[in-house]
């Protein structure tokens, strides 16, 4: 196994891998939805942030990797990503949340029209 502090980069690093992946997601909705531009992409996306979302909920409103991360010494049990601070990370989330609800109400706009 491991050591602690180890275990506990690579968890950030999934994390932060996960973060970036749902944060693109969440830009190529938006982006769908302003331009028309509504594809297989635009469905992977919406897929990736709907399974985001429904695992986040699932677990608590709280990221599954944290209870790993406690196990591994991190303070508090935050997982964080490896370059932002928790304070901005929780600003961010929430400004996600509301930009792929836009974007997803532009796809959903575009597709009715």
């Amino acid at each position: 196994m491991p050591k602690d502090s180890t275990m506990l980069t690579l968890i950030k690093t999934v994390h932060t891998i996960i973060y970036a992946t749902m944060v693109t997601a969440v830009f190529y909705t938006l982006y769908s939805g302003i331009t028309d531009n509504i594809g297989t992409w635009t469905w992977i996306s919406v897929g990736l942030v709907t399974i985001e979302c429904v695992v986040f909920a699932a677990n608590g409103f709280h990221c599954p990797l944290t209870q790993w991360a406690q196990h591994y010494g991190a303070p508090k049990g935050y997982v964080g990503e490896t370059f932002l601070p928790e304070r901005l990370s929780n600003i961010l989330l929430r400004s996600f949340a509301v930009l792929f609800l836009v974007g997803l109400g532009l796809v959903v706009m575009r597709l009715m029209q």
